[in-house]
């Protein structure tokens, strides 16, 4: 097992339950990357109560809140020691190859043989950057979401965060609060509202059962698996944080950051499309929930139906920004991430990096993945959806392990 996050240490329990011999390595500390890849601000996205791992789960008082990145490590830890997962902590995989009877994993305290190979160590591995950021003038800082902690830690002035997910609305939204103009340049993006009619919004994905559909029902999964998170973020007041939220604090909105030239950032047009688009989708998924709610007759037990403002478009959103000129003094990357599969020595990524598999069974016998983004279902990446995947894909490595014998 390569990863003790949520994912991996999911795994081991059901490999314990079914007495398979393993291990669980991990290069930093167990639940690495919530603790050394995420900003001092961060809350889940899923309320208290979606947050769940077999047999363990939130018991605390707050069950519509959103766990803290100190009380989601907590979280993982303590699922950790109650499922008595075999975790090697400070061992970074450096090559995993194919033999005959298996493969040979070479780790940073030595070698490894085994029949076979779980990767669990998550879809967010690398901060994903475009190649122009090289023709950014050296006087503007850069940074990405791991680099990013807070915003006293920028210079002054201005900052332009780029991507309108949940992590650059988030960001974005932090530093105008902090006193600095914000620019905020756009492309696509899933808007969703933090509640409707009452209830989270995610409790309406887990109810009528959108967060369960599976990879092979799915009509455009490539597509599906590259979608950007939705603008959501979890807050005590249960807020919706969308581009008119950011909008009437104060953030300017740009385009979709197209180039740099001549010192000259370069922003693309059709904001009024790319905001079109993304409302006709929350509209139909709304109209999704309503159906749901009307044919579970559920209609009674929350508020009425609801519509929510189409996102504003500016008049005249600005098409370039000049960076030489002081105004922008930061740029934040909020460009999404990838997986880092460099040390698999075996022909199982594409020409893009990303893992070829069918519902996390791999090409290659005995190599299995999990934690990518619809791995098996439409929640996969998300806590409370590794378990089903998790069940499934070791029920596959068990069988695949007996017929070895």
């Amino acid at each position: 097992m390569i990863g003790a996050g949520h994912a991996g240490l999911a795994a081991s329990h059901f490999l314990r339950d079914r007495s398979v011999d393993h291990v669980v390595l991990e290069r930093g500390e167990v639940a690495n990357s919530w603790r050394h890849e995420r900003w001092d601000s961060l809350r889940l996205l899923t309320p208290n109560w979606q947050s769940r791992l077999p047999g363990h789960r939130y018991e605390g008082p707050d069950p519509d809140g959103y766990m803290t990145m100190g009380e989601v490590i907590e979280f993982i830890e303590r699922f950790a020691t109650v499922s008595r997962a075999p975790v090697r902590t400070g061992t970074n995989v450096t090559s995993v190859r194919r033999t005959d009877d298996g493969y040979h994993v070479t780790t940073s305290h030595g070698e490894i043989r085994c029949r076979a190979v779980v990767i669990a160590s998550g879809a967010c591995n690398r901060p994903t950057v475009p190649q122009f950021a090289d023709a950014v003038p050296a006087s503007v800082v850069q940074l990405t979401p791991f680099d990013y902690a807070g915003p006293t830690h920028l210079p002054d002035g201005g900052v332009l965060v780029v991507g309108a997910s949940a992590t650059g609305v988030q960001l974005a939204a932090e530093l105008k609060r902090s006193g600095r103009p914000v620019i905020l340049s756009v492309g696509e993006h899933v808007r969703l509202p933090r509640l409707y009619r009452g209830r989270d919004v995610l409790w309406w994905m887990d109810a009528s059962g959108v967060w369960d559909q599976r990879h092979d029902e799915v009509d455009d999964l490539a597509r599906a698996r590259r979608l950007p998170s939705p603008q959501l973020v979890g807050t005590p007041e249960r807020r919706t944080l969308d581009l008119n939220t950011l909008a009437a604090m104060g953030v300017e909105l740009v385009g979709r950051w197209a180039a740099v030239r001549d010192g000259r950032a370069l922003f693309s047009g059709g904001l009024r499309n790319v905001f079109s688009l993304a409302d006709l989708k929350m509209r139909r998924l709304l109209d999704t929930f309503d159906e749901w709610a009307r044919a579970h007759g559920c209609d009674a037990e929350v508020d009425p139906p609801e519509r929510f403002a189409p996102t504003h478009v500016p008049e005249s959103a600005r098409w370039q920004i000049d960076l030489r000129s002081g105004e922008i003094r930061t740029i934040v990357w909020a460009t999404g991430f990838r997986p880092d599969f460099r040390w698999l020595d075996m022909p199982v990524v594409d020409e893009k990096g990303r893992l070829l598999h069918e519902g996390g069974v791999v090409g290659s016998p005995g190599l299995y993945a999990l934690g990518l983004p619809v791995l098996r279902r439409r929640k996969s990446t998300f806590i409370h959806g590794i378990e089903d995947d998790a069940r499934e894909v070791i029920d596959h490595l068990t069988r695949h392990l007996a017929v070895r014998r």
